[in-house]
């Protein structure tokens, strides 16, 4: 790790830390907190992936859906109109719409099929977003003298790469360039991730194996065709399941590339100061 000690990462001129969590567990309102300070840079890999590596797919689907329509395929043959995505600092709904969910398309669900491929392309546009950490890194302090660097993962950096492997490609270039940090939720914020799911399901993105093993289930103990789901009710039942799948995996990427601090104590940091005792209390816990 780049700071094996606590006295390490008090010392270091330069700190430079990857948090991953579920969403809701506060990744993002202490990167914003640590920004706001002025002495850190944010790095959103949701807005990366939103503004970079997904933009060209959602727009080509939206020409897709203009093209359905006489006059707008009209304006859009003669090149009179132009598409544009509306990405706003780590608000993904135009990549959330784009991803969709499958089941009934009389209900807004996709075949299973384009579900699928559109996970393929968020899982390909996450890993290089994940991938360019490095160039912020080096941007952050080239252009805008920034010293200190954190970077706020999406809650689905655990699907794409193997945590117990030590020599994962994505996980050891990352470890190398921050220390990760998993804000660890308790049973609580877990029930309290589900409700707010179930009031407003949102698309997710899972790894392949896992979300066909969820298909085959879902279709088979609810005896149901996969042109009648109802893709509320999939992404619902899913939820679930994708958190207890997700917990090992975060857990073996800190055990074996970072470190662990409760959700908890992370909630009431509210200073640059605190945030940094918090990261030396893990290392040392870990030391230990």
């Amino acid at each position: 790790m780049l700071y094996p000690t606590a006295q390490s990462w008090r010392d270091a001129p330069q700190k430079r830390v990857l948090l991953f969590a579920m969403s809701g567990l506060g990744k993002t309102h202490v990167s914003k907190m640590l920004a706001e300070q002025g002495s850190w840079f944010h790095y959103t890999v949701d807005y990366r992936i939103g503004t970079r590596h997904m933009g060209e797919h959602i727009i080509d689907n939206l020409k897709r859906e203009a093209m359905k329509t006489p006059f707008l395929r009209e304006m859009l043959m003669q090149d009179l109109i132009h598409f544009g995505v509306n990405v706003h600092d780590h608000d993904l709904r135009p990549v959330a719409a784009y991803l969709g969910k499958p089941g009934n398309p009389e209900q807004g669900g996709l075949p299973i099929a384009d579900y699928q491929h559109r996970q393929s392309q968020f899982r390909d546009a996450e890993i290089a977003a994940l991938q360019d950490t490095s160039h912020f890194i080096d941007r952050a302090q080239a252009i805008y003298g920034y010293d200190n660097f954190v970077c706020d993962t999406g809650g689905s950096i655990c699907e794409w790469v193997n945590p117990e492997d030590p020599n994962d490609p994505l996980l050891r270039k990352l470890a190398q360039e921050c220390l990760m940090v998993w804000i660890q939720g308790s049973e609580a914020h877990t029930d309290d991730l589900i409700a707010r799911f179930d009031k407003e399901p949102k698309p997710m993105s899972y790894q392949p194996e896992f979300l066909a093993r969820a298909w085959r289930e879902y279709l088979i103990d609810n005896n149901v065709l996969e042109g009648d789901v109802d893709p509320n009710a999939f992404v619902r039942w899913t939820y679930a399941q994708a958190l207890a799948h997700r917990q090992p995996r975060y857990a073996a990427m800190a055990r074996n590339f970072g470190v662990t601090v409760q959700a908890s104590d992370m909630a009431n940091v509210t200073t640059e100061r605190a945030f940094n005792d918090v990261i030396a209390d893990a290392l040392a816990a870990r030391s230990a």
